[in-house]
């Protein structure tokens, strides 16, 4: 870090102290004339028909403008979610907006979706997955099983990217939307010869994104140009642009996206809602605002899938892996997550084995639709594998340690999808754990009746293409304009790029708010890209506004190009330090009559298609209860490879926030569902989220610095990995305190009591 003047400075977040005084303007905070307020009228079942709906009461409720269905709407077929407008005569989850009340105020609009009364027909449902891929199951989609989400492909999970095949047509009479396959040797062969087997079924339930700030959209028709305005809590506001453009039938050029100040996000704001309500800003005419509820967010935006992953391992007796075996099943809800085969993908690549048989199935049931939740399906990927390789260890009374490192992907290995490894450091992070004194000490912390675990979990890494803008003006300040959005301190990491190519303080730069209208393309801020390539943008840009800088200073000074350096924000001939100009004096010849220099400007494009995957090893101290299974986080330390420590301080913040997350995962979250599709817990009365008693008394942080060949300065993606290992890694330390495995997340403390009670030999149904 020493080599560089801004890349590894620690720095706070630049617009941080403007979120915690209340000056950053989130969308709820904007208000435009003559703006109407929406409010969904949501489906009371999880499967029926609408017979009719009467909106005359709601009519009439002082402030209510208009109350539209489906038939006020365009008949658009939804081939994903963000394109499922409102219920059209038959409802598929409970939540799934029916009607929409439009009022001039946020109340009126609540008081009278309550007052329209809607006549349903109930209808069969399919709740499970087990319930969905039965004979004669009721079809979600009875006319054929749609396309999907995208969102996957978003955030680097998309293993069919080259995929042409009969899977991109819609399935007939069935509620699997997906199925996928890796084979490798002859996994039969495998476990005969190997000397041990884990065989266990794992599970994960459907987990909420739950950013601070719900999702929102303001739409505002434009009467000189016939187009559209939106404004959004989003991360992919280019994504925006295209699904509003597609819904109203206009050029993306008609569409103006601008992403408001962000929440939180965590792979949740992607196009949803934003299609609807401008359709009917459009058909009113009048600027209209969304801004969900935290139980509309929960009921009916896009959260986790739940999974079931069937997997078998084998090994030699000194721990070598000879056998992976698994079947995955997802469910994505109303829409396909297409997600399954990249969760098969995780665990059959990163503990490579010569023999590999996994099958992966995306079904659809009568629940909302899924979505990203930050690293997709990597939590019960590593879940799975990661406690699987514990136990194996255990039984053959080896240190779980060492054989993990014994069976960890190396550069070069294969893939489940016979690619091969490119550089990364997965090896590196789980090193890193085995000197700290937590792990050499643990047999004296499991005779204190505590337990340790290590897990390792990683993320592939998003890729895209990116551009980003670079200006000076007079002032000497440098603009970057960068279409991405920020819900990371990306702004933050691309300032820091931008001075250090530049050789100015960071103070010196300023990034420009993601707005489709004036800002270069970026994709949407997800799967750990958006430093990784908006930032080799960036740095692109700034090196060219350099070389414009110092070959208008050089011919100032008769100088060489080569004996020009930027110091401190100003142009001078190297070891002369009083012969040297501003960068303002040097902006302003390229902007006065008669300048002899054209303006500084420059465009930095990059198209980074190579992975650069990042690793985060966790181990985990715990106590349990043996008394009430209650399971208390003692300790969590994260060793993460980074590439290269952009800035420190943000990282640390990311990795902290993920392993918090991840504590979610482990030991509380879950949405419930009654047998009947009503969501039991529908508020965070009922919704478990970690706080700040429960997760870690002591977080520590380990950066490594294994640089990635593509990323600026070496840089890695960062914010996906820190929430992958750490359910694996609680269970496995749950596990090393009390002889318990533990299959099924969240382990809750109920949950657990049963566990340890069975190993005790009682059968306890409390």
């Amino acid at each position: 870090m020493s080599d560089f003047s801004a890349i590894g400075q620690p720095k706070p977040i630049i617009d941080g102290k403007a979120k915690v005084i209340g000056g950053a303007q989130y969308l709820p905070d904007m208000q435009l004339p003559g703006m109407l307020h929406a409010r969904f009228v949501p489906s009371s079942y999880a499967h029926a028909n609408i017979r009719s709906i009467d909106a005359s009461e709601a009519l009439a409720v002082p402030g209510v403008a208009a109350v539209l269905t489906h038939e006020d709407l365009p008949n658009i077929v939804p081939s994903s979610r963000n394109k499922l407008l409102l219920a059209r005569g038959r409802v598929i989850f409970v939540g799934q907006p029916v009607a929409l009340v439009l009022a001039s105020t946020e109340a009126a609009a609540a008081d009278g979706a309550e007052r329209v009364m809607v006549d349903y027909e109930p209808l069969p449902t399919a709740m499970s997955i087990d319930e969905a891929m039965a004979e004669g199951a009721p079809l979600v989609w009875p006319t054929g099983v749609p396309k999907g989400s995208e969102d996957a492909g978003a955030h680097g999970a998309d293993v069919d990217e080259d995929d042409d095949d009969e899977d991109d047509d819609f399935k007939v009479g069935t509620n699997v939307a997906k199925e996928g396959f890796y084979k490798r040797g002859d996994v039969e062969a495998g476990f005969a010869e190997a000397d041990v087997i884990i065989e266990h079924t794992y599970t994960s339930p459907m987990v909420h994104q739950s950013s601070l700030e719900t999702q929102g959209v303001i739409a505002q028709p434009d009467p000189l140009t016939d187009g559209m305005a939106i404004w959004s809590s989003t991360q992919d506001p280019f994504g925006v642009r295209k699904e509003v453009a597609s819904a109203l039938g206009l050029p993306e050029s008609l569409v103006r996206s601008k992403g408001a100040v962000i929440g939180g996000g965590f792979g949740a704001k992607f196009p949803l809602y934003e299609p609807l309500i401008a359709l009917v800003a459009d058909k009113l005419g009048r600027p209209v605002k969304l801004v969900l509820t935290r139980s509309e967010e929960l009921l009916a935006t896009n959260p986790a899938p739940p999974l079931r992953v069937h997997l078998k391992i084998g090994a030699k007796s000194d721990g070598t892996l000879l056998a992976i075996q698994a079947q995955i099943y997802l469910d994505g809800g109303c829409y396909p997550a297409n997600m399954a085969k990249f969760v098969g993908f995780q665990i059959g690549s990163y503990y490579p084995t010569p023999n590999l048989d996994i099958y992966a199935v995306d079904v659809v049931t009568f629940k909302q639709s899924t979505g990203a939740y930050r690293a997709p399906g990597a939590p019960t990927a590593f879940f799975a594998i990661d406690t699987a390789l514990d136990e194996m260890a255990e039984k053959l009374g080896l240190d779980p340690l060492e054989v993990k490192l014994k069976n960890a992907a190396r550069p070069g290995d294969l893939m489940a999808d016979d690619d091969v490894w490119p550089g990364m450091g997965m090896r590196e992070t789980l090193e890193a754990l085995q000197a700290h004194p937590v792990w050499q000490n643990r047999e004296q912390a499991r005779a204190k009746g505590r337990g340790v675990g290590i897990a390792v979990g990683g993320w592939m890494g998003g890729t895209s293409p990116a551009a980003a803008a670079c200006t000076i003006d007079r002032d000497g300040m440098v603009s970057i304009n960068v279409g991405a959005m920020d819900i990371s301190g990306s702004t933050t990491g691309f300032t820091l790029i931008a001075a250090e190519v530049l050789g100015v303080t960071p103070d010196k730069i300023r990034i420009v708010p993601s707005d489709t209208a004036v800002s270069p393309f970026a994709t949407g801020t997800g799967g750990s890209k958006m430093t990784y390539t908006s930032g080799v943008a960036v740095a692109k840009a700034a090196e060219e506004v350099r070389q414009q800088v110092l070959a208008i200073a050089a011919e100032e000074f008769e100088a060489a190009v080569e004996d020009m350096e930027i110091v401190d924000g100003r142009v001078r001939v190297k070891g002369l330090p009083t012969k040297s100009i501003s960068l303002g004096k040097i902006a302003n010849e390229g902007m006065k009559f008669g300048g002899d220099h054209p303006t500084i400007f420059a465009h930095g494009r990059a198209v980074v298609t190579d992975q650069s995957p990042a690793f985060s090893a966790q181990m985990v101290e715990v106590e349990v209860d043996d008394e009430t299974g209650e399971v208390k986080v003692l300790r969590l330390i994260t060793a993460q490879d980074v590439g290269r420590a952009i800035n420190p301080m943000a990282i640390e913040g990311q990795i902290t926030g993920g392993a918090t997350q991840g504590l979610g995962w482990a030991l509380y979250e879950e949405m419930v569902y009654g047998d009947d599709g009503q969501l039991l817990t529908g508020s965070f009365m009922d919704y478990a989220l970690p706080d700040t008693l429960q997760a870690a008394p002591e977080m520590e942080t380990i950066l490594l610095e294994i640089p990635s060949e593509h990323g600026p300065f070496g840089a890695r993606g960062v914010g996906e990995p820190p929430v992958t290992p750490t359910a694996a890694a609680v269970a496995n330390a749950i596990a090393h305190a009390t002889g318990v495995r533990m299959t099924d997340i969240p382990m809750t403390a109920p949950d657990i009591y049963r566990a340890l009670k069975a190993r005790n030999g009682h059968n306890s149904h409390t």
